[in-house]
């Protein structure tokens, strides 16, 4: 395996600058950017402290094979030129992943069969065994991306997704992915700093923007909860004795929080869970949770940040009632419309100074909050586009009736 090779890190959807910033701040390097992630050229070193410390990537990939196809059948002769003795012994598993866009394939499952072929060939041939398979949690996870005519074959260095923390055990409906929550704290400029002041979530749901911030103004490495899968994998048992290095350097920079972190909901039930969720990410006593309407909370600072995932449903309903507003009202500006409404004109009254940022699918939500947006940065939630919108709040309307 050669000591310097291209590591791809998928990411968000319009999060792509953001991780090269990331990468090159975390290891020096300059990353690639390129549709939906970035390409940085680097070693084992590289692989385990991205997978550690990156709060945007969403994997850690290590391309091992790539090629023109045209059926399955290629497929399985791009995979069975590896060496795949180098990456997994007879007694190990491995489970294969497909992801594909405008491939010709007609069985995206019979594609990841012939993958798992032509490893376990490989290794019948070198040593007259094979490894198994493993839905749930394998020695070694391969993902095939397939296009129109080309296919790229990696290792998942990550195993789960790395937007899974370690520390997640109570979520509310529809959770913000913790490294979507990275991306808009990233895009907000808010990294912890003293400069960059307080924050405030008023509807936190189930805390998910508020932890990331804590661990971040903490000084908590976004892997220090899990494990990754190349913590099992042959290539890398030369260097665990360097990865426990890493892990330890990372648990010696915690420190306590320079600036205060603020949540509420409407929801005791969210509330308890955001609370419950802090406590196992190492930040509650970083952040102070408070179950309020987010049209009745006073500013807890003179000024500050607020950064939220705009809610809908039972959250949008004031405490005690059981109205709901569904999806459909919050994408078209029925009583989601009277909800920013309300919400703009409270922040214009009690949160002069302040800065709001807002992530919503709905364009048009700075009419729903008659307030003209400073800045719009394009941000993917999944397979849903958004907008971050900007707002610096001062008294009275930014935009007239």
């Amino acid at each position: 395996m050669s000591a310097k090779i291209p590591l791809f890190l998928p990411c968000a959807g319009g999060a792509e600058t953001l991780l090269a910033e990331e990468v090159h701040r975390l290891a020096g390097r300059t990353a690639e950017i390129t549709r939906g992630g970035v390409w940085v050229r680097g070693d084992h070193r590289l692989a385990m402290l991205l997978n550690l410390e990156s709060r945007l990537a969403q994997r850690v990939l290590w391309p091992v094979a790539e090629g023109r196809y045209r059926d399955e059948h290629d497929l399985y002769h791009m995979a069975r030129d590896v060496d795949w003795t180098v990456w997994i012994t007879p007694e190990q598993t491995l489970r294969v992943d497909v992801s594909a866009q405008r491939s010709p394939l007609r069985s995206l499952n019979f594609a990841a069969l012939r993958i798992k072929d032509a490893v376990c060939d490989v290794l019948r041939d070198a040593t007259g065994a094979r490894p198994s398979v493993d839905t749930r949690s394998p020695d070694l996870p391969l993902m095939l991306y397939v296009g129109p005519e080309d296919a790229t074959l990696y290792v998942d260095l990550s195993g789960e997704a790395l937007f899974k923390r370690g520390w997640r055990e109570v979520q509310g409906e529809a959770p913000l992915k913790e490294t979507l929550a990275a991306a808009m704290l990233a895009a907000a400029g808010w990294q912890g700093r003293p400069e960059d002041g307080p924050l405030l979530d008023p509807c936190c749901g189930a805390g998910t923007i508020v932890i990331e911030a804590a661990q971040i103004a903490c000084g908590i490495a976004p892997g220090i909860l899990r494990h990754f899968a190349f913590e099992r994998m042959v290539p890398f048992r030369p260097h665990l004795a360097e990865w426990r290095e890493l892990q330890r350097a990372a648990k010696a920079r915690v420190h306590p929080s320079a600036v205060p972190i603020f949540a509420g909901d409407v929801s005791f039930r969210m509330t308890d869970f955001a609370t419950r969720n802090a406590e196992r990410a190492g930040v509650r006593g970083a952040i102070e949770f408070k179950t309020m309407d987010a049209m009745q909370r006073p500013p807890p600072t003179p000024t500050g940040t607020i950064l939220m995932n705009p809610p809908y449903g039972e959250r949008m309903a004031p405490k005690g009632q059981g109205q709901t507003a569904s999806r459909e009202s919050f994408e078209g500006g029925g009583s989601a419309g009277d909800f920013f409404g309300s919400l703009a004109g409270h922040w214009k009254r009690q949160y002069p100074g302040w800065t709001a940022w807002l992530l919503s699918p709905d364009m048009k939500l700075p009419g729903l909050m008659r307030l003209k947006e400073s800045r719009r940065v394009p941000m993917w939630n999944g397979p849903i586009e958004c907008r971050m919108f900007r707002f610096d709040m001062v008294a009275g309307s930014n935009k007239p009736d």
